[in-house]
C-alpha cells in the first residue's frame, strides 16, 4: 500500500557530487522521519542521514559535511545531496520512512527497493 522509490544512484568519480531522490506514495496519512541508509557489500545496513518531519537532522560522522538530506514534504519526497565522493561511499542507498497509513493506524517502517552509488575512477 506504500512503496518508496529510489532514483539517482549510479557511478560517480572520486570528488564529484550525487543527489538521490526517494518518493513516497501509496496509502499515507501523516509521514514521520524519513532516512537513508546505505550498506556496502560485506558490511552491515548503516545510518547515512535522517530527517524527521520537524526538520531536525541527523548524519553519520562519515559524511558530515560532504552530505545533506532534504524533504519535500508536500511531494513526501527525501533527497540526499552527497559532494567530495569517496570510494568508501559505494554502497546500495536506500530510503526509509516511518509512515502512518491511516489516522488509527500505528506508525509502521517502510523501505525502498535501494539504488547503487558506485564512486571509481
Amino acid at each position: 500500500q506504500v512503496q518508496l522509490v529510489e532514483s539517482g544512484g549510479g557511478l560517480v568519480q572520486p570528488g564529484g557530487s550525487l543527489r538521490l531522490s526517494c518518493a513516497a506514495s501509496g496509502s499515507i496519512f501523516n509521514i514521520y522521519a524519513m532516512a537513508w541508509y546505505r550498506q556496502a557489500p560485506g558490511k552491515q545496513r548503516e545510518l547515512v542521514a535522517a530527517m524527521t518531519s520537524g526538520g531536525s537532522t541527523n548524519y553519520a560522522d562519515s559524511v558530515k559535511g560532504r552530505g545533506t538530506i532534504s524533504r519535500d514534504n508536500a511531494k513526501n519526497t527525501v533527497y540526499l545531496q552527497m559532494n567530495i565522493l569517496k570510494p568508501e561511499d559505494t554502497a546500495v542507498y536506500y530510503c526509509n520512512a516511518l509512515i502512518k497509513t491511516t489516522a488509527q493506524a500505528l506508525a509502521s517502517d517502510y523501505w525502498g527497493q535501494g539504488t547503487q552509488v558506485t564512486v571509481s575512477s
